[in-house]
């Protein structure tokens, strides 16, 4: 399976989930912001990190990048888009998921393992996880605080476009287990098509039981199979 992962100044997790990829046997290549065509992709991904140091919005000048174009065409033709945190971050300032991410409900970086609730194990990016499973994924963000109207979030509730929310480690959903303040407790979402999901936790960081653990591996291996 082959993967791109688009890079941007202020990037940096964008070693660690080529690192990821190179563990699971993808075929990866990094594409920089300024290229204007994309490899052959099975999978893009838009990694984390501090896009242009989060300078006037999260996301808003990679949003504007060269390469965006591409992204936004092969998201459009079916082609699979995982953005992570600020990846996340940019999908919905292209428009290719809908919301926002609002900063932190206590105004500060939040850096911390957490738990994360799977409610949908019917896409290619979860299959091989459990309905209900619960994850314990790093996050390292301070706007993960997600937004949308009423409207939007009857329609993911509708179509089961909710990828996962933060609990607690009994897989309870309250305001207790919710570490930004996010909407219903929303740490990833799906497109309608179900080919884009945007999440703030990062898997690529639970890859390895002797650094963390392996909670994250089943995101990849979802994607393989």
């Amino acid at each position: 399976m082959k993967s791109s992962v688009i890079v941007f100044p202020g990037s940096n997790c964008d070693r660690d989930i080529a690192v990821a990829l190179e563990k699971m046997q993808f075929k990866n290549q990094m594409v920089w912001h300024k290229e204007t065509e994309l490899p052959k992709s099975d999978l893009i991904i838009i990694p984390g990190g501090f896009s242009y140091g989060d300078y006037l919005r999260s996301g808003a000048i990679a949003g504007k990048s060269s390469i965006i174009n591409e992204v936004i065409k092969a998201a459009n033709s079916g082609c699979l888009i995982l953005g992570i945190c600020n990846g996340f971050q940019i999908l919905t300032e292209t428009g290719l998921l809908k919301g926002t991410l609002l900063r932190n409900k206590n105004l500060r970086f939040i850096n911390k393992d957490v738990n994360i609730k799977v409610l949908n194990n019917e896409t290619k990016f979860t299959s091989k996880y459990k309905k209900n499973q619960i994850l314990r994924i790093n996050i390292a963000h301070n706007e993960g605080n997600y937004f949308t109207n009423a409207k939007h979030l009857d329609e993911m509730r509708e179509k089961n476009l909710i990828a996962f929310k933060y609990c607690d480690e009994k897989g309870n959903i309250n305001t207790q287990s919710n570490p930004n303040g996010a909407l219903n407790n929303i740490a990833g979402i799906y497109n309608s098509k179900k080919n884009i999901l945007g999440m703030m936790p990062h898997p690529e960081r639970m890859i390895d039981k002797l650094v963390s653990n392996d909670d994250g591996i089943n995101l990849f291996s979802s994607l393989l199979k």
